[in-house]
């Protein structure tokens, strides 16, 4: 489990509030402080489970960084890693997608589903797997839609 300890600059503007933080990529949005703050949380907690789950060492975070764009700042701290990450195995996830457990691996190598290996296991993200269903849901959805021929 990792525990991540870092600071974000916190800028308003007209649809709300948008925290981006100094030693990661990336950032997120609420329309309230509180929304804004629980938004942080959420966004570094799956970033922790990234890192970890790809077997990655977190960047150095610094402290007392110089607003960038207006803002202030602040710092958020959460633990999180493999434990905290809605999983299944490889074995459920190719029940639920319809598919062979070998597919499950390619599609793991090609990173369209997300996930790690613990010890001779393999674990695939129910986000991913979610993810995959939707996508597909999507696929058949407009396959059953009627494309007009073009006017002649």
């Amino acid at each position: 489990m990792l525990l991540g300890v870092f600071e974000f600059e916190i800028v308003k503007d007209d649809s709300g509030y948008v925290a981006i933080p100094y030693d990661l990529g990336g950032a997120t949005q609420g329309d309230s402080m509180d929304e804004l703050c629980h938004m942080v949380v959420d966004w570094l907690k799956m970033t922790l489970e990234d890192y970890d789950m790809k077997g990655l060492s977190l960047p150095t975070a610094t402290f007392g960084n110089a607003p960038r764009y207006g803002g202030f700042n602040m710092v958020f701290a959460v633990q999180a890693g493999r434990e905290t990450v809605e999983k299944i195995t490889a074995t459920e996830a190719a029940r639920l997608l319809g598919i062979s457990r070998a597919r499950i691996t390619q599609l793991l190598g090609a990173s369209l589903l997300e996930g790690y290996r613990e010890g001779r296991n393999t674990y695939v993200t129910m986000a991913s797997v979610k993810a995959r269903l939707r996508d597909r849901g999507n696929r058949d959805e407009m396959s059953q839609v009627e494309v007009p021929a073009a006017a002649e």
